[in-house]
Formats: structure tokens, C-alpha cells, sequence
């Protein structure tokens, strides 16, 4: 099992098991030690995992971090940690700040078994920044986390290396923050800035007030664009595999391209499915490929596994659901928030196809 396998089931496994874990020593033992272990390290090597590790700071003696993990007998991390229902907040740093500017350790996380904050000194040497340079939410991660992650395994840790990304990592993540923020309720800095750009009389209380919501609507109106045209990009690239393959097998039933129109509602539609099978199977699994006739959503875009289709491309919708013979049976929806009605029947769609892969399989 590669490091992904061990990180993806890690995650599984703290998904069906968070709601009934309470304390902190329960959040160590079943889900910082497997993590602390996944990265590679020998949880019951006490020269290489130290719990209730010790170092006097200051007039404060016998003061104890979770755990120091050392590489080549140094003391390469340490590790805070807070029950998996407490929220990370910079009150909980405040051991990590005094223990940082008295071992060697370059790199210090504090988690509660599903978020890690990964911190280091890039503001001041030897002090620790208040602020993570590299955040893992193990039950919501992105394929290039795992990858810098993995810069913390036992056979890739390398101080050098790690730090020479660390400063893109941190001020990245703060940059993306602040543009999130901005979208969400845009500032009066950068408020006044776009309206000035676009409105040539003098920037009043009034002006202000009356351009402000717009504002934020031209914003959220052009992130929603930007994903949708992706989302249509995505889908056109599907349509064209799809198209060539058929090609090659009944040249015949080929469809123009100018034929197929991928509606909005098609787009949420396929999202809803994407939703409601998360719970069972990774989401970058689900594919959407669009036809004249139906929009066909499929596991591992693969026309032999149907998971539904969406006949939006009338006056009365329907969702075609599949039984175990893949034969199709067309019900009849008002509204896209019907789908949500046929969630377990998707679900056994699912695990008809692939239950050996699903992310609740035991």
C-alpha cells in the first residue's frame, strides 16, 4: 500500500469513527498515532516517536508536548494535540511557541486528529510563526496536499527541502484566503478600487452604498463562471473521448457537435449525484458525458457503468436509475432536489460496479 492508499483508508476510517471519539487520549490512540505511523515512523519506538516528551523552557520545568518525533536521534518535530471535536485555535499554540525556541526541532504541528497545522520559523529564526504554512484536513484534501505531505514521511524528510516550499505554501494559502474573503463580502479598499475603475464621478457615501452589492455580485457572478466554464470544458473533453470511441465502433451514431447543448440544470444535476456518492467512492470517479438525448453520468467514464441519466432536455424531467442488470428505469422528478429522493438507489449502483473500492467498504 503506497502512501495515498494508507493516507485515503486512514480517512475512511476516521470518518465512521469521529462522532463516537470524546477525549484526547481517544483522538491519539485512533487517529494521531495511525497518522503519525502512515507518515512512517514507529509509534512504539520510543528513539523515534517520544510521547509526553519533556524540555525545561524558562522558569517552567517538567512542561510536556504529545509528541517529539526524532529523525537520526534529533529532535526532527513536535506534535500538540486536542481532541478531534475541539476546533485548532492559536490558544492551543501556546506550548508549541515556548518548546519551539529551546529543542532543534524546525517543524511543530498542532491537530486534533483531522486538521494539522504544520508550522516553522520563516518569519524569525527560531521562533515559531503564528501562523501554519501547510493546513491537512484529512477528510477533505486535494491529491497535491498528499504530495507535500509526503515530504514528512520517514524516507523523504528533508529539512532543506521542505523549507525551500514552505514560504510559497504559507503566503499561497493566506493570498487564497484573503481573495476568498474578499469574494464573500468584498472590502471597502477593494470596493472603492473596482468602482473607480469603472465609475468616473466622485466616490460618495451614496456611491458606495449603492455600488457595494453589485459588487459583490460581479464577483461571485464571475467565480461562478469561471468553475462553470471548467465544468463545460471538462464535459466537452468527455463528449469528444466519447464521440471517438464511438467512431471507431458504429460510425454511423456519431453526433454533431453543435447538436449537444449541456444545460445548466445538467451541470447541477451531475454535482447533486457527485454529493450524494462521495460518501462511497471518490468524486474525481464520476463522470459526466452529455448526448443529444440524456446526460449520461458514469463511473470511471465508462459507458458500461452507468450510474444514471439526466432526460433534462424536455418539459417534464426524468432520472434514469439502473437496476443490477443495468436496465434502466426513468422516474419521473419536479425538481433537482428530487434526486436526492433516489440517494440509496445511486448508492447500490455503485456497489453493484466496484465494491471492493468503496471508501465505506470494511
Amino acid at each position: 500500500m503506497d502512501f495515498a492508499d494508507k493516507i485515503a483508508a486512514l480517512s475512511e476510517r476516521i470518518s465512521k469513527q469521529k462522532d463516537s471519539i470524546e477525549t484526547e487520549e481517544a483522538t491519539k490512540n485512533a487517529f494521531i498515532m495511525p497518522f503519525i505511523s502512515a507518515l512512517g515512523y514507529d509509534v512504539f519506538n520510543p528513539h523515534e516517536v517520544v510521547p509526553e516528551f519533556t524540555a525545561d523552557v524558562g522558569v517552567k520545568k517538567g512542561e510536556k508536548v504529545d509528541y517529539a518525533i526524532k529523525i537520526n536521534g534529533k529532535v526532527a518535530m513536535l506534535i500538540e494535540c486536542k481532541p478531534c471535536r475541539e476546533s485548532l485555535s492559536a490558544q492551543h499554540m501556546s506550548q508549541l511557541f515556548r518548546y519551539f525556541s529551546v529543542v532543534e526541532a524546525r517543524f511543530s504541528i498542532l491537530t486534533n486528529g483531522i486538521k494539522y497545522w504544520f508550522f516553522t520559523d520563516l518569519d524569525n529564526k527560531n521562533k515559531m510563526d503564528s501562523k501554519p504554512f501547510f493546513e491537512f484536513d484529512i477528510l477533505n484534501y486535494r491529491s497535491a496536499q498528499i504530495e507535500e505531505l509526503k515530504k514528512f514521511t520517514v524516507t523523504s524528510f528533508d529539512e532543506t527541502t521542505i523549507l525551500g516550499t514552505a514560504s510559497d505554501l504559507k503566503y499561497g494559502s493566506l493570498l487564497t484566503r484573503e481573495i476568498n474573503s474578499e469574494i464573500e463580502s468584498p472590502s471597502e479598499e477593494v470596493t472603492r478600487m473596482l468602482i473607480a475603475r469603472v465609475y468616473e464621478g466622485k466616490l460618495t457615501a451614496n456611491v458606495l452604498a449603492k455600488f457595494g452589492p453589485l459588487v459583490q455580485k460581479a464577483m461571485k457572478d464571475t467565480v461562478r463562471e469561471l468553475v462553470n466554464q471548467r465544468l463545460t470544458s471538462a464535459i466537452d473533453d468527455s463528449t469528444q473521448a466519447a464521440r471517438s470511441e464511438s467512431t471507431t465502433e458504429a460510425p454511423s451514431q456519431v453526433v454533431e457537435p453543435d447538436e449537444i447543448v449541456t444545460t445548466q440544470e445538467e451541470i447541477d444535476g451531475y454535482q447533486i449525484v457527485r454529493a450524494i456518492l462521495r460518501e462511497v467512492i471518490k468524486v474525481d470517479r464520476i463522470a459526466m458525458r452529455d448526448s443529444k438525448t440524456y446526460c449520461a453520468i458514469l463511473l470511471d467514464d465508462n459507458n458500461r457503468k452507468p450510474i444514471c441519466r439526466l432526460h433534462f432536455n424536455r418539459s417534464v424531467k426524468y432520472i434514469g436509475l439502473f437496476d443490477q442488470e443495468k436496465n434502466e428505469e426513468r422516474v419521473r422528478i419536479e425538481s433537482l432536489d428530487d434526486i436526492f429522493i433516489h440517494a440509496d438507489r445511486l448508492k447500490a449502483t455503485i456497489r453493484s460496479y466496484d465494491r471492493a473500492n468503496l471508501m465505506e467498504a470494511t
